[in-house]
């Protein structure tokens, strides 16, 4: 299994957008709100959490091993 190793701001950008895209998904299948007043805030979180997944995926998969962990020729 390989570690990643994120900073404490990237782990909660990267939560946040879970959380939105969960929230926007919740609020399109619930029915406690008005269709109208629905529709509108589950697309709303819905598109921001989908468009910030984005800089999310880059930032946990391209994040480099602590340096501690780098393995030098030598």
């Amino acid at each position: 299994m390989k570690t990643k190793s994120l900073t404490v701001p990237e782990l909660m950008f990267v939560i946040a957008t879970r959380a939105a895209l969960a929230a926007g998904v919740a609020l399109l299948v619930s029915r406690r709100l008005s269709d109208s007043a629905r529709r509108a805030a589950g697309l709303s979180l819905m598109g921001i959490g989908a468009v910030t997944t984005i800089p999310a995926a880059k930032i946990a998969f391209r994040r480099k091993p602590p340096l501690s962990r780098l393995k030098f020729a030598g």
